[in-house]
């Protein structure tokens, strides 16, 4: 262990010179990379430092107890040597998986994009829920969110809804939302008490920056509309906003919260950089799937995760057959048991693919 912690040493001192020599600096796509590989590499190196003190001390008490002439010197290295042996397991399995070359896109802050499906009006209300719930647990998170398109269902919610969220390791987090999501209850537009199934399908796209994807101006389409919905005097009346379509792949971006134009057509390059960089990374999460037989990344879009089933008070992750009797609370945004009992998943099929270099 610590001839592995030795090496990312090394490399953190490398780092630690190359941060702040001035041509690093002045080239953005480099300084921000290693600025990241810096923090990682430097929650490494305070593990190390723990891990030093623990093996430190359980050597200094053998020292005393195999001289054993200070009695009350002998007492308390025993006390010493039992606190560190039981602090040390915990400690090498956290540097394990710190150890685990980290996904670059965990980092990331993403567009998180909810279409109702199948249910029609009741879809829509769904898809309402499901903004609700994601943007009350960003709130509790301490994130930053912020919509960027929408189309309002017919009865309430939506048809759709895009909206940005920034923060800390906020795809690594949100990732494990994407998937189609399914709700069983008595819809409010049904007379006779019958229990429906409706879904909306959630995306979670890592935003992308200028420089994970080039776009050629050459290859999109620029149009301008009025907006509609909620906005003002300026709603309906200038071409405010912007929609974007990609020529080569036909992805289409649009945005129309803002009245600026520019502020617009920013948001929706924003949102078509994620997309085509959600497409080249949606091709590896289904290469690592098929490696990995992963049961939370299996890079399947369209794959049912999860059902919230109102008359049971129930909530159910199929990926882990994981159900929990709390739905209201989850729905209204406590949704952190059900990711780290899937981040959990994932860090042991990590742990256990990685386990031969340890």
């Amino acid at each position: 262990m610590i001839d592995k912690l030795n090496i990312v040493k090394q490399r953190f001192d490398e780092v630690s010179d190359l941060i702040i020599q001035p041509d690093i600096i002045s080239d953005q796509s480099k300084y921000v990379k290693l600025t990241k590989e810096y923090k990682d590499l430097k929650d490494l190196m305070d593990k190390r430092e723990e891990y030093l003190e623990l093996t430190n001390n359980i050597a200094e008490a053998e020292e005393i107890i195999a001289d054993g002439s200070d009695a009350e010197m002998l007492e308390m290295a025993k006390m010493q040597m039992e606190e560190a042996k039981e602090g040390l397991p915990k400690l090498e399995e956290d540097i394990k998986l710190m150890l685990i070359p980290k996904d670059p896109e965990d980092a990331k802050d993403v567009v998180v994009e909810i279409r109702a499906g199948t249910g029609g009006d009741e879809a829509s209300i769904f898809a309402g829920d499901l903004f609700r719930m994601y943007t009350k647990y960003c709130e509790g998170k301490g994130w930053k969110t912020n919509v960027i398109d929408l189309s309002e269902g017919t009865s309430g919610g939506y048809k759709e809804i895009q909206f940005e969220v920034s923060g800390a390791n906020v795809y690594g987090t949100l990732k494990f939302e994407a998937g189609v999501h399914r709700v069983q209850r008595v819809p409010q537009t049904e007379t006779q008490g019958r229990v429906h199934t409706s879904a909306a399908t959630v995306m979670v796209l890592p935003e992308a920056e200028d420089f994970d994807v080039q776009i050629d101006p050459k290859d999109v389409r620029i149009d301008f509309f009025c907006s509609s919905g909620p906005g003002g005097q300026s709603v309906n009346t200038t071409y405010s906003a912007v929609r974007l379509t990609h020529i080569p792949t036909g992805l289409i971006a649009q945005c129309q919260d803002q009245k600026s134009q520019h502020k617009n057509k920013d948001k929706a390059f924003r949102v078509l950089r994620s997309r085509l960089y959600d497409l080249e990374l949606a091709k590896k999460q289904e290469e690592d799937a098929a490696k990995r037989n992963s049961q939370v990344s299996s890079g399947d879009r369209s794959a049912k995760i999860r059902t919230y089933n109102y008359p049971q008070g129930r909530v159910t992750d199929h990926r882990i057959g994981l159900t929990l009797y709390d739905l209201s609370n989850i729905i209204d945004g406590d949704i952190q048991k059900i990711i780290d009992e899937l981040s959990f998943v994932e860090n042991t099929e990590k742990l256990r693919e990685a386990s031969e270099i340890f």
